[in-house]
């Protein structure tokens, strides 16, 4: 059901705690089912005033940069999970870039990759965001796409 023997779960975290409960609860679901390790990914881009005023990125690099928070919200999102699934062993990753490009570049070898879809509605119908949509048309293993509020 979710490809060959080898391979981890890997799943995408945005957001905060809540917002990523259903996502991580799947995948950690997922990897003890199988036995296999979790790689919990999260991307992150510098906010869009370090485009308009470069010095400031120097002032936050001075500081420990920007990856600390990052890593930071990923642990806390993590960390009911992991006391939950004492059994699965996780890999915590947050890389700098965009979203798609990050979590496809992690699951490159993965077993299965979990991603979260917003829930909400336009008026063509359900709609999914831009990493689903790539991660579901370019990944080389299966996808699991879970909705979350």
């Amino acid at each position: 059901m979710f490809g060959g023997d080898e391979g981890e779960v890997v799943v995408g975290q945005q957001g905060g705690v809540q917002e990523s409960a259903e996502v991580l609860g799947f995948a950690f679901e997922a990897a003890a089912a199988r036995k296999v390790p979790l790689r919990a990914v999260r991307a992150w881009s510098p906010p869009p005033v370090y485009g308009y005023s470069p010095g400031s990125m120097w002032i936050a690099e001075q500081f420990g940069g920007l990856e600390p928070f990052e890593e930071a919200a990923l642990d806390q999102a993590l960390e009911p999970w992991r006391l939950r699934f004492p059994e699965v062993e996780v890999v915590a990753r947050v890389e700098r870039g965009s979203a798609g490009h990050v979590l496809l570049s992690e699951a490159s070898d993965a077993r299965l990759v979990v991603v979260g879809r917003r829930v909400r509605e336009s008026a063509v119908g359900v709609r999914i965001g831009s990493v689903a949509h790539a991660v579901l048309h370019h990944s080389a293993c299966p996808v699991a796409v879970v909705p979350h509020h």
